[in-house]
């Protein structure tokens, strides 16, 4: 697929995004890697624009250079926006109560503590669709025992055979400490982020090197 072809697709999948104003977007595409550029309305917008580039056939990864400025009305002052952050993180049973927020010119912090990376993942979620929220800087720490590789191998192996889309041999996992770093290579991003969660849901797992090439 030549790079005219591929910024085709994804400027298409924007403007098929209902939750995506694409015709404030610009795409470019260089070798399967895509970047966007120009400015959107809130920090969820700037989110699912990605999220729509990733589903493309033919996109290896993407780089959001997309800018958030807040409209009038969408403007808020910090303490109005920790408060609703903190809220819906307390509606959400998900996100732990030892997760804290601060609130900077509209970018939200998260800090705290959390037993599993989806908690986190939550959190940073919920947060992230608060109306003012400009940014999300997730500081959560997981608190785990270190993992060993056969237990991450082990999660990445029962994951794939709940998902026969993702070829386990095609993968190798290294772990250091509770860092767990995973390399090969998959041939979408629906396999990729499978092969990722599955790695983060491994016990005493902290932090994940994303090595996975994707496309090739």
């Amino acid at each position: 697929m030549s790079d005219g072809e591929l910024q085709g697709r994804v400027i298409d999948e924007l403007f098929w995004d209902p939750k995506v104003h694409a015709a404030e977007i610009a795409v470019f595409a260089d070798g399967g890697t895509v970047t966007l550029r120009g400015t959107v309305g809130s920090f969820r917008e700037k989110r699912e624009a990605r999220r729509a580039a990733e589903r493309v056939h033919g996109v290896k990864s993407v780089t959001n250079e997309l800018t958030v400025h807040l409209l009038t009305e969408g403007r808020r002052k910090d303490a109005e926006i920790r408060g609703d952050v903190l809220q819906a993180m307390a509606l959400d049973s998900f996100v732990p109560s030892s997760i804290d927020a601060r609130v900077v010119d509209g970018w939200v912090t998260l800090t705290g503590t959390a037993d599993k990376q989806y908690q986190r993942e939550e959190a940073e979620f919920v947060a992230g669709n608060v109306l003012g929220v400009a940014g999300v800087d997730d500081q959560v720490e997981l608190r785990h025992p270190e993992p060993s590789a056969d237990d991450v191998k082990h999660s990445i192996e029962k994951a794939l055979k709940r998902n026969a889309s993702v070829d386990a041999d095609a993968l190798s996992v290294d772990t250091h400490g509770g860092t767990v770093a995973v390399t090969g290579s998959v041939a979408s991003w629906a396999e990729h982020d499978a092969a990722i969660a599955a790695a983060w849901a491994a016990p005493g797992v902290t932090d994940v090197e994303d090595h996975i090439v994707v496309g090739s």
